[in-house]
């Protein structure tokens, strides 16, 4: 049976740089979107406000959505199914820290220096849902419903 483990993350931008964050895998500093794993009993969108604020501490709701990416990995048998969702800041960010003692730290990163650490990315899809939003790929967060069994 094939089960990917559901994950969320979340672009989140001002003013041409996006907000990652770094922790620690394999006793490596890594740079990741604000991701996690979607909880039991949880929409989409649930899961990804609640990722962003315990990773950043930013308490925001996204404005849309990106897209879905299902990824295989090296490790046989494992695949992550990724839904992605953005948020952009018209006015400066307030102050944040993590809530996650997993995370090393937030850094806002302009494209290029994203690019450039992309040896430290965690996977192939910090850079991939960073392109499709600056491509303008977005839509509406009425694509991503959530509908418990009322039975």
């Amino acid at each position: 049976m094939f089960l990917p483990e559901v994950t969320v993350a979340c672009v989140i931008t001002y003013q041409d740089k996006f907000l990652l964050v770094q922790e620690y895998k394999r006793n490596q500093l890594k740079i990741n979107n604000p991701a996690g794993h979607l909880e039991q009993n949880e929409s989409l969108i649930e899961a990804c406000q609640r990722e962003v604020l315990e990773e950043t501490g930013l308490a925001i709701s996204p404005h849309g959505f990106i897209g879905s990416y299902l990824a295989p990995t090296a490790e046989p048998g494992k695949s992550y199914l990724r839904f992605c969702f953005y948020y952009e800041f018209t006015n400066p960010p307030p102050q944040h820290e993590p809530q996650d003692s997993d995370i090393d730290s937030c850094v806002w990163l302009t494209y290029e220096q994203l690019k450039v650490a992309s040896a430290r990315h965690r996977s192939d899809l910090v850079l991939k849902c960073i392109d499709d939003f600056k491509r303008g790929q977005r839509g509406p967060l009425s694509l991503v419903q959530y509908c418990p069994d009322k039975s």
